[in-house]
Parts: C-alpha cells; structure tokens; sequence
C-alpha cells in the first residue's frame, strides 16, 4: 500500500497529523472516507455509524436581506440566502424531518426580513421544540462584536468619528459558493454515502469549510446548500489558480491469500485517505478555541466558536451543536481571509492595550509610526486622526 510520492512531498511539509477530526470540539464517531476531486475542488465525506434520531436540522429559505437589531445603537444585516430549524425531542424519542430541498434557486433578491435574533425558539404545536438559527451569520456577528467594537476612551490620536461611533458601520464582505470555481460541478457529480453526515470542503487544498449534520437524510437534503454559503474571498482565488491533486492508494496483490486479507489491506487504505485528508485540515485541528454558548435545547448545546488568531495559519470562525455526550452533531465553519485575520489582530492587540497607540507599539515591537502605517494598510486608518496619521508618515519618510 503506498501514496504516490507527489501527494507525499506536498504533505510532509505539515508537521502535525491529527489524531481525530475535530478533535478540540469533541467529534468522537465521524470517519473520513475518500476525497473526491473535480478541478480545484476537494470534497471529503465524513460518515457516522451511529447517529441519533432525537435530533433533526432542516433549511428555511430566506434569500432576502436579514436585519437583527443587537442592542439599542447596534444593527446586524446581512444577505441570508437561508436559515436552518433545529427539530429535537427532551426524551430521545425520535423526531421527524422538516424536509429541507431547496426551495428557490433564484438569485434574485426578495427584499428585507427583520428578526428580533440570531437564534430564536419557535413554538408550532404541543410537543413540538423547534430553534430558527442563521448559520454562519451567528459566528460572523460574534466575531464583529468581539474585535471591532472602537476605542472606549476619548483619546486624542483617534479620530472624532471613531471616538462618537466606534467602528460603525463594520462591514465585512464574503463570497457565495457559486462564485468558486468547480463547485457546481463537484457538488453535482458528487457520490453520496449511505452514512454521510457531513463533507470537509477544500478549494485549492486549502479547507474551505466543514459541513456536518446530524442525520445522513439531512445532509442529502442540505448538500446543495454549500452552493449559497459564505465564503472568505481568499477562495475564490484558489478555485481560479488551485488545483486539487488525486490521492491514490493501491492495494499489493502479491500479500492478498484470502478475504481476511483483503479485509485488513481496504482497512489500512481507509486509514491512510482519513490521516492524510486530517492532516489537510490541521488548521482547524488542535487549536485553542473560544466559544460562546448561544442555547440550550435541551441536551443540545448550540454554540458559536473562533479559533486563536494565529496569523500563520488559516483562522476559522463557526458554530457547532454539542449533546450531553461532548459529541458534535452540528458544524459549520467560515474561513477568515489573511486580512480579516490582520484587522481582527490588530483590533484585539488594541482593545488589550485600552486603545493606547504607544503601549500597543511596544507590544507588537514596533514603533508608533510604524503601527500607524500598519493600521492604515489594514483598512483601518480611518481610526486614526489625520493630524496623527500624517506625522507618521513624515517620520518614517525621514527614517
């Protein structure tokens, strides 16, 4: 059984292989299967053996602009092509599908639809526990919050419109899956498993996102959705220039005597695609993660999660649903491009450092005016007043 040496050359280069997927968020039972690859496009089905019944997700179709009103100064919009209805029963007796085919495939824009949160409890009958959640839009809301939120002191060096209204309006701007390259067609041609639950997503061998569901119907149900996800625009790039190579094993005859032998050779094989295909996703494996409970439905936890802004790596953003066994039964992830990543590290370096503009410097090991340019060429520079922001350029001009 061996890996052709390209893959290998181009995977040893990694220097951690996981152990288990996702393991930091507590996936216990998922296997990966062999990836599938249609031109810069790498699809990874991740099956479940055992699933539970307790527990259902289906789609709400939107395709309208969502405004959720945060707090009295602050507005949420975004485009929301569709949200997703958690179905789950407090005793474990099964629950029934929602459904969830896509609806409308139109790209057209349907108008506004206003909604009082991000995940909000819906009660249609006697019995029935139903949770409406906007997925992805929970953990990029999450993330706005956390690290731009504007100088909370009135200092001198920022500017008076970052000193009245913060970092308003903050926008951030993602890509739909339609506009990747070879997404379409790989998810159109893509082979479904019996036990799928879930498909890892990489453009250009760089994992886009992870898509995991409870129930292998809901997947099936929910696997074009992948098509009007957000996406960093960094993949868009990687589905023009990337291109996804073909992992292949093979199985030596000369040490196949009976069925048993077989039996243990497809074992290995299966073993090999999972820890290679693992190893491609170790920007997501084994990193510290802060998360935030969003709610409780009944054993299910529904929660929203950042991984540490290592600027070294790809950062990842999402939302996860955990049961009273620390087992994953939801997630989906969006991944931060290198400048959403710059901006958020920049901000959370001077939110520590209540926005003091020297004692941020020392920090980074930089000198004030460096710190400004650097501010500047994050998008950012409109923090920072014109008085400030135009000595430092004579400094570093005169350096």
């Amino acid at each position: 059984m061996s890996i052709r040496d390209r893959e290998t050359n181009v995977f040893a280069t990694r220097q951690r292989i996981m152990t288990k997927l996702l393991e930091t968020i507590a996936l216990h039972n998922i296997e990966i299967a062999a990836s599938q690859v249609w031109g810069a496009v790498r699809l990874v089905p991740l099956l479940r053996k055992d699933f539970r019944k307790d527990l259902r997700l289906a789609q709400r179709s939107y395709n309208s602009q969502v405004v959720v009103p945060i707090d009295r100064s602050t507005i949420y919009h975004s485009y929301v092509p569709h949200g997703l209805v958690l179905n789950w029963s407090d005793d474990g007796h099964p629950v029934a599908s929602l459904g969830g085919q896509l609806s409308d495939k139109s790209d057209q824009f349907s108008g506004v639809t206003v909604m009082r949160r991000m995940a909000q409890r819906e009660n249609r009958g006697e019995g029935k526990n139903l949770l409406r959640f906007l997925p992805l839009e929970m953990a990029m809301e999450g993330f706005m919050g956390m690290f731009f939120k504007g100088p909370a002191i009135a200092w001198q060096e920022y500017s008076r419109r970052s000193r009245s209204t913060g970092l308003s309006p903050r926008t951030e701007y993602s890509i739909t899956g339609k506009s990747i390259s070879d997404l379409s067609e790989a998810l159109r041609v893509f082979e479904i498993h019996q036990n799928q639950v879930g498909v890892l997503l990489f453009v250009g061998e760089m994992l886009a996102t992870a898509f995991i569901l409870p129930h292998p119907q809901d997947y099936r149900n929910l696997h074009e959705t992948l098509l009007t996800d957000a996406y960093g625009e960094t993949f868009y790039y990687y589905g023009l220039y990337g291109q996804a190579q073909e992992l292949k094993c093979a199985i030596e005859d000369k040490n196949i005597h009976n069925l048993a032998d077989l039996r243990s050779a497809l074992s290995k094989m299966r073993q090999a695609w999972s820890d290679v295909q693992g190893m491609m996703a170790e920007d997501l494996l084994q990193r510290p993660i802060q998360s935030q409970q969003i709610y409780q439905a009944g054993a299910f936890s529904l929660q929203r999660f950042i991984t540490d802004l290592d600027r070294t790596r790809t950062n990842y953003i999402g939302e996860s649903i955990v049961d009273d066994h620390g087992d994953l039964q939801y997630l989906k992830i969006y991944g931060l491009s290198a400048a959403q990543t710059r901006r958020a590290y920049l901000l959370q370096t001077l939110d520590r450092h209540d926005w003091q503009l020297e004692k941020a410097a020392i920090s980074l090991h930089e000198t004030l005016p460096s710190l400004v340019k650097r501010i500047e060429k994050a998008d950012l520079g409109y923090l920072i007043n014109n008085q400030v922001r135009e000595q430092a350029a004579k400094m570093l001009r005169n350096y």
